[in-house]
């Protein structure tokens, strides 16, 4: 067993790259080993800006051994009349280094085959390990990848230096004239030079003396307790402390080596601006974190973080105050420039605005969305339609202004600042906010009812436009975020129980682009069976019984709350045994009736005991059902349903379904038809079955 310490030394890569980076090493890692039947212990992922490290404990010393099979020509191709190999046989022989007798005959769903079987001594793992790591940074993927000198390979940086130990022995290979070696990089501006590196255990230790913190947890805490230092040794009053987005600490974490926060103020008057702005503009250019007092109100101070120690800390000071006044003076003067106007002033420019190419312009979108907003707020929230139109008519107007083309990420935000200071009404203001939320999968949802509205309106018009244009989300490409959208809208419906069609309100979706889109029943097919795949996969992945989701989606996915009532039902009857023979039961009856559609029973046909017996008792718990089915009780309909699991049992036993009789076959299959569609009300259970 051995320790293997590989890392890949660079100039600075861009802070978002490195998670992702960090998990390809991963996976592309246990994919090799698995493939080359190598076992190994604990893998560990480290990173700095200027470096993405693997250390893989307990590393096998040889390869696991393996039988090979090789499968060559067919037996009829194989061999001739007499029984002697062909020219087919000896040459795959001959290919794979055998000859014509080591090859075996087996039988495949094809026929008799020829292969050949090997059986392979595990080679050392250190012969394997130079070009295992070669393909560990050639199949490493980035947004954006560059080439410098005469090299091929693409990299998101220019590679610096490959540190690559198996314990203490180097791993010798050369990639791109860059020749692997057991030294790794200090600190860029305090230790500029190589550092030799013993093995794995020491390098951590290592690297920390030349001012690297190479684990990212470690260092993340370290940028916590520096900027909460800057803040505590600063000016400002007690209670005062660092406003922690976590999406910059992340951020930052990856932007430094060696953090060393250092706290800074900024002139009184940009306190004037909103919230959002201030902090959006020393986030997104600056990096910078926000000071609050106490109370979290926002303070005229921030926290910059540093990839190096301070000589002067006042003058490294002075030099983050003075960048940051620059950007809010900019920031306090598209502010002032936007309140020249209102709103409204803002929609006619929305003329001029794309929002897709083929459908049209965000003065056209808007129109749009105003009406779907009005169709939903008179079925789900009749009392507040006319505000939620007026949140739609102005929801996309701050896209014009000065500040949102600064900060895209302030729209909404800005929409409703806006909207207070050109006097709107509060759930107005609130509504073109929030109609952007949830922005994310686990983000908060609109808490008014206006903003409910349009951001369902919004997402069902890019939703509908989209498949309506053919611009359906692939494997690797969603431009619009098609993906997102759809969870956004379900999570919305879910949240506020809104018992509504899905497919009425897509095909209006639809009626509004006109001639623009392709609105037939086929595309809204394709809009339904999209969500649904996005639905399924939330649900399952939320802890419902898969095969509870897979029966309750097959009779109906329009309404996905009452689709979820029935999932929810259909999994707490799965731990009931009867049930379990119930769904096999019916599992058993739709392979029987196939295409069958007859549900009309004629009860003079009805001759063994056993049908008669099951078709009283279908009548009866029908009548039990029909109620619970109206009133959404699908779990008490369940169990009504389950009464039928003996009758069931004992027509199998004793009647047989395809009976010579044509009259009566039919009656029968009637009957199997007739239980099958009382129970689909609620969902298919034989899927609960194979299961």
């Amino acid at each position: 067993m051995s320790n293997l310490l590989f890392e890949i030394g660079t100039e600075e890569l861009p802070a978002g790259y490195i998670e992702p980076a960090l998990q390809q090493l991963r996976q592309g890692f246990r994919a090799k080993m698995l493939e080359l039947g190598v076992t190994y212990g604990l893998i560990r992922t480290l990173a700095t800006p200027r470096r993405l490290t693997l250390i893989a404990e307990d590393l096998a010393e040889y390869q696991e051994d393996w039988r090979e099979e090789i499968m060559g020509p067919s037996v009829k191709a194989a061999y001739d009349k007499d029984g002697k190999p062909t020219k087919a046989a000896q040459g795959f022989a001959r290919s794979k280094g055998a000859t014509a007798e080591d090859l075996q005959v087996v039988e495949t769903p094809k026929g008799e085959y020829l292969v050949l079987v090997r059986e392979n001594k595990g080679q050392p793992v250190s012969e394997l390990l130079p070009d295992i790591l070669k393909k560990l940074i050639v199949d490493i993927s980035f947004p954006k990848a560059m080439r410098w000198g005469s090299n091929s390979l693409s990299f998101a940086r220019p590679i610096q230096w490959l540190l690559a130990l198996n314990d203490s022995t180097v791993i010798d290979f050369e990639l791109e004239g860059i020749q692997s070696s057991n030294t790794s990089g200090g600190h860029r501006f305090l230790n500029n030079y190589p550092v030799r590196i013993n093995d794995a255990a020491g390098y951590e230790e290592q690297l920390a003396q030349v001012n690297v913190m190479v684990d990212q947890e470690k260092r993340k805490n370290s940028v916590l307790k520096s900027i909460e230092k800057a803040v505590a040794d600063s000016v400002f009053p007690d209670g005062a402390r660092v406003y922690v987005d976590e999406d910059l600490l992340d951020t930052v974490t990856n932007l430094v080596e060696f953090p060393c926060g250092v706290c800074g103020r900024f002139d009184e008057k940009f306190l004037s601006l909103p919230g959002d702005v201030l902090i959006t503009s020393m986030k997104e250019h600056q990096k910078y974190f926000p000071v609050v007092d106490s109370k979290g109100k926002l303070l005229a101070g921030f926290v910059a973080v540093n990839n190096t120690r301070m000589e002067d800390e006042t003058l490294t000071r002075q030099g983050h105050e003075r960048v940051l006044r620059a950007r809010l003076e900019d920031a306090l003067f598209f502010f002032k420039s936007d309140q020249d106007h209102t709103l409204d002033d803002f929609i006619p420019a929305l003329h001029g605005s794309v929002f897709q190419a083929k459908l049209g312009t965000m003065h056209a979108k808007t129109d749009r969305v105003v009406k779907l907003t009005r169709m939903l707020a008179e079925k789900l929230e009749p009392s507040c339609t006319e505000d939620a139109c007026r949140a739609a008519q102005l929801c996309k107007a701050d896209l014009l202004t000065e500040m949102v083309g600064e900060f895209p990420s302030l729209q909404g935000i800005m929409g409703h600042a806006y909207a207070v200071l050109g006097g709107e009404k509060e759930n107005v203001a609130l509504a073109i906010k929030e109609h952007y939320m949830p922005k994310r999968a686990d983000a908060e949802l609109p808490s008014c009812a206006e903003g409910t509205m349009v951001g369902m309106a919004d997402r069902l018009d890019t939703l509908a436009g989209c498949f309506g244009i053919g611009q359906i989300p692939t494997g690797t490409a969603d431009p619009f975020g098609l993906r997102r959208i759809s969870l956004a809208l379900l999570h919305i419906i879910q949240h506020n129980s809104y018992g509504l069609s899905l497919r009425e309100v897509v095909h209006k979706a639809l009626a509004l682009y006109g001639d623009k889109v392709d609105g037939s029943g086929a595309t809204v097919d394709a809009v339904l069976a999209f969500m649904e795949g996005r639905y399924r996969n939330d649900t399952i992945a939320g802890g419902l019984d898969a095969g509870a989701v897979s029966a309750g989606i097959a009779a109906g996915f329009d309404d996905v709350n009452d689709c979820t009532r029935r999932i929810q039902a259909l999994a707490a009857m799965r731990t009931n045994a009867a049930f379990s023979v119930l769904a096999g039961s019916y599992k058993r009856i739709k392979n029987i009736i196939k295409d069958h559609e007859g549900t009309q029973i004629q009860e003079d046909l009805l001759v063994e005991p056993a049908e008669k017996a099951l078709y009283g008792l279908h009548r009866e718990v029908r009548q039990q059902m029909e109620p619970m089915l109206a009133m959404g009780d699908y779990l008490a309909a369940l169990e009504a349903f389950l009464q039928l699991k003996e009758p069931v049992d004992t027509f199998f036993d004793e009647v047989m379904v395809m009976d010579n009789n044509e009259d009566v076959r039919r009656n029968r299959l009637n009957l199997l038809t007739a239980l099958g569609e009382l129970v689909l009300r609620i969902g298919d259970i034989s899927r609960m079955q194979e299961s």
